[in-house]
């Protein structure tokens, strides 16, 4: 039996109480939040969890072969350390830490002590997405040299973020918390390591909002391939997400469109759902040495400098290098 504590008691701690019920040989054995009641509410999910405010309690149970990092992005760095020194084996959410610095020192803790760890980067167990990159590595178009994103999604209109969320010194700012999700996606289609990141960014949808809800963003590869990305998180119904990718290279050219899929405007639409749930199934595989991460960490962190790169683009209004 693979047990998994969860640190941290929000939204997305929830989802993942849900999703590892749902894989056998897995038991979520705590919930460790700062509001006592919150987390009884998400352990109540996983028969025999336990609720605590105590990340020790966790972390010296035996029954625990691993962690997922959930919460304030302020708060991941700090958690996951914690984990390591204690043994365990650790999935980070996005984005794992406000800076390349901060991310390389857990690497390094991980390495040292001989866990595993790998960020949770969910995008990449979408059905469409694992259709796409199984195509792409197959070789099926060549050498990729473009990748084109439009991507809409909906659930950041006023009121529908935490204020840590729209504070850029708690999250790392909109390009850090949510742009990992494309970036990421980029390295994993196009390889090569993100070098030069240029964005902007627009209150399209919701003026109100303390950060842009809408974006174009342009990266270049030390490979020479380029990624284009056209994101929104301005469509009014949450969970409704549109999407388009183009994978082109030098022998032909994969696509998806979330317009094709059964049930059009489905939230989330079929080609996007239960990725928490694959997720979690290659999380417990990963834990019990079973399998190697999906999301290496290499990748994350080409991601996280692509990220933190379009970030400082979006305030300096100029292309920014991705390892300043």
């Amino acid at each position: 039996m693979i047990g998994v504590a969860l640190l941290g008691s929000g939204a997305i701690a929830r989802e993942h109480a849900a999703a590892f019920a749902r894989v056998d040989g897995v038991r979520v054995t705590h919930v460790v939040g700062t509001d006592l009641a919150r987390a009884r509410r998400i352990a109540a999910l996983a028969p025999g969890c336990r609720a605590t405010t105590d990340p020790a309690e966790a972390l010296t149970d035996p029954a625990v072969t691993g962690v997922v990092v959930c919460g304030r992005t302020g708060d991941h760095i700090d958690r996951a350390l914690a984990a390591v020194a204690a043994g365990r084996h650790v999935v980070i959410e996005k984005p794992p830490a406000r800076t390349l610095a901060a991310f390389e020192t857990l690497v390094a803790a991980a390495r040292a002590a001989g866990v595993r760890l790998m960020v949770g980067q969910t995008t990449r167990f979408q059905p469409a997405v694992r259709t796409l990159a199984a195509a792409a590595a197959a070789g099926e178009a060549g050498t990729p040299r473009l990748l084109h994103l439009a991507w809409y999604v909906g659930h950041v209109w006023p009121g529908g973020w935490n204020s840590w969320q729209l504070d850029p010194d708690a999250s790392g700012g909109h390009l850090v918390h949510n742009g990992m999700h494309p970036l990421d996606l980029a390295v994993a289609l196009l390889g090569g390591r993100p070098v030069r990141v240029f964005a902007r960014g627009w209150c399209t949808h919701a003026p109100g909002m303390a950060t842009p809800d809408s974006f174009h963003v342009t990266v270049r590869f030390d490979t020479g391939a380029l990624a284009l990305a056209e994101l929104s998180y301005g469509l009014r119904t949450p969970g409704a997400m549109l999407r388009r990718m183009v994978l082109t290279g030098d022998a032909g050219a994969l696509t998806h469109h979330t317009g094709g899929d059964p049930v059009l405007g489905a939230a989330p639409p079929a080609s996007v759902a239960d990725a928490l749930y694959h997720q979690a199934v290659h999380t417990a595989d990963v834990f019990a040495g079973r399998a190697e991460p999906i999301v290496t960490l290499e990748q994350s962190r080409a991601a996280l400098a692509g990220a933190l790169a379009a970030q400082r683009s979006l305030h300096s209004g100029r292309p920014e290098p991705c390892d300043a």
